[in-house]
């Protein structure tokens, strides 16, 4: 007698297959994909450090995040690998040398402790849903649902994230979708629209951030 099989694989994402859905689904957003460059699958990264490079990249510009990691990865040589027990016990002062302000070396330390206590492990948290996952990390001080929705974007890889909040995927929305909205009008309306594209919402808004030549906004 044959075992029944508890674990039944989960297709894998196909790009064509997205892209095909993509384009029926919204003769606007087709329109974006035509004009835009190939979005290739991003490999899987390390949890913890990419949360640690989110908080270091909230509400400065790309270059200026890089070079203040760099420097944050010089505190932990010969590797650079910020490890959790280490990171944990930097103070303020050390980690200002480093370029990062006294409130995000606070959530940096938050990060590093969620680490030691086991709370970022990948396999767990690759299964939760979206909800879930973002209550999960919003725990952590200085963790917001935007960077939670960054990461199961782009370090996971998930296929079916939509950040409604960011604010480049509302001004992308604005613009080819000629939306007047504000506020919460604003996000319902992207939701509404945003519906059809499930269950490839991820893959449809890097299409619309590459579209403004812009990158992820928000927390």
């Amino acid at each position: 007698m044959t075992e029944p099989d508890l674990n039944p694989t989960v297709p894998a994402f196909s790009m064509e297959a997205a892209l095909l859905h993509l384009r029926q689904a919204d003769a606007v957003l087709a329109a974006v994909i035509a004009r835009g460059r190939p979005i290739q699958p991003r490999p899987h990264e390390d949890l913890y450090l990419a949360l640690l490079r989110a908080i270091v990249s909230q509400q400065i510009s790309t270059k200026a995040a890089a070079a203040i990691w760099k420097k944050v990865q010089s505190l932990f040589l010969p590797e650079g690998y910020p490890e959790p027990s280490v990171l944990a016990q930097l103070t303020d002062e050390e980690l200002r040398a480093a370029g990062i302000s006294r409130q995000k070396a606070g959530y940096l330390r938050a990060i590093a402790d969620f680490a030691q206590q086991g709370q970022l492990d990948h396999a767990h948290l690759s299964q939760l849903d979206a909800d879930a996952f973002t209550a999960h990390l919003t725990q952590i001080k200085g963790v917001g649902r935007w960077t939670a929705q960054m990461l199961q974007m782009f370090a996971l890889d998930q296929p079916d994230v939509f950040p409604e909040g960011d604010l480049g995927i509302q001004n992308a929305m604005r613009k080819h979708y000629g939306l007047e909205e504000t506020g919460r009008a604003l996000l319902r309306r992207m939701l509404e629209i945003a519906e059809p594209w499930r269950p490839y919402r991820t893959l449809a808004s890097k299409y619309l951030w590459q579209s403004l030549d812009n990158t992820p906004e928000g927390d």
